[in-house]
């Protein structure tokens, strides 16, 4: 029986979906375009300018990361005059922000309790001392 019939895979009407949040995720998969993200969650709007102060990167990287932004639907431009301000097009945005700190948070906290339990372990017999274990 294949997956899709047991009710554990995707059926041809829900793929569209899923490619689509998936397509949401690889928007949001750069370290800039989360700062970004970040930058317009603190504030109703942010000037092109005030994100190139921010960021320290070149215009032409800043536009190509906000056209993923755009395309993706995350953020809003709006001209005025000589600047552009962004946005984000739903607070909700601003909610996965937080909900995927609280998440990095969380998998930190575990990281930090393995490392401090293999720093409990006892050494074998012949192997030099770990380093900070002497």
């Amino acid at each position: 029986m294949s997956i899709a019939k047991k009710g554990c895979g995707l059926d041809r009407a829900q793929q569209p979906l899923y490619e689509t949040k998936a397509n949401l995720f690889k928007g949001l998969a750069h370290p800039f375009r989360v700062r970004i993200l970040e930058l317009l969650a603190a504030t109703a709007e942010v000037s092109v300018a005030e994100m190139l102060a921010d960021l320290q990167l070149e215009a032409s990287h800043l536009s190509q990361h906000l056209s993923v932004l755009r395309r993706h639907r995350l953020v809003a431009a709006e001209r005025r005059g000589s600047n552009v301000y962004y946005r984000l097009t739903s607070p909700n945005g601003a909610e996965l922000l937080r909900a995927a700190r609280h998440l990095l948070a969380d998998l930190l906290d575990v990281e930090a309790a393995q490392q401090q339990q293999a720093g409990q372990l006892p050494d074998l017999p012949g192997s030099p001392s770990a380093p900070g274990r002497e």
